[in-house]
């Protein structure tokens, strides 16, 4: 029988990592494991995040770090990667599983519902499943899973600043298209109330565009967090 691992990468999330955590509970209940792995948080992240997962492990900055970290320390033969501020559908563990089992594929993704005032969002979230369903290029918002093997064989999440989604998926659509569930990962809207909703999707689209014209992450990386912080 299969089991599910669920990889958190957290950074500076007390505020909101119980509640992420809280919500897996149902699903620690039924066998899976979730491991939380702390970039080196600022503030209490690890430890309320101690009781409420299997394993807490300490990794180098940077999500694809964080993610492979988890991946390598993770029992499961199938891994699920989970933003800190995102919730999963219910019953998660059976979608997965069986999903992949039935379809015989090696890695899939969710739909996501983006939460949050602006109307837009739901819009924005509409198109991102649309062309992650043409594409066959997953996001982090949409819990991205893989077999134990197809991650292994892709070699795991390329260590860059940022993209590693995109080059993740683009890896692993070589060698087979990713199971799409339309149940919907919901993932928290803060960083568009936060930063423009209408200035946030410009500022991927142009970030996405730089990276598949062959732009260098890190620089995308530094224009990304510069571009934030601007007023």
């Amino acid at each position: 029988m299969s089991r599910l691992s669920i990889i958190v990468p957290a950074l500076d999330e007390a505020a909101g990592i119980a509640a992420s955590l809280a919500a897996l509970q149902p699903l620690r209940a039924r066998g899976v494991e979730v491991v939380v792995v702390d970039g080196g948080s600022a503030d209490a992240t690890a430890g309320l995040a101690a009781p409420l997962a299997d394993r807490v492990i300490a990794s180098a900055r940077g999500r694809a770090v964080q993610m492979n970290a988890g991946a390598a320390a993770a029992a499961g033969d199938t891994l699920l990667f989970l933003h800190a501020d995102t919730r999963l559908p219910d019953g998660a563990d059976r979608l997965v599983l069986e999903g992949l089992a039935a379809s015989g594929r090696g890695w899939g993704r969710f739909d996501v519902a983006i939460e949050g005032r602006p109307a837009l969002l739901r819009v924005v979230a509409a198109f991102m499943n649309a062309r992650s369903r043409l594409t066959a290029i997953a996001t982090g918002d949409q819990a991205i899973f893989a077999r134990r093997e197809a991650f292994a064989a892709a070699g795991g999440f390329p260590p860059i600043a940022l993209m590693e989604d995109i080059a993740f998926s683009k890896a692993m659509k070589r060698r087979g298209p990713p199971l799409c569930l339309r149940e919907r990962a919901r993932t928290s809207g803060r960083r568009w109330e936060r930063d423009g909703t209408l200035r946030t999707i410009l500022l991927m689209w142009r970030l996405r565009l730089a990276y598949f014209l062959g732009a260098d992450p890190a620089r995308l990386a530094e224009r990304y967090g510069s571009q934030r912080a601007a007023p």
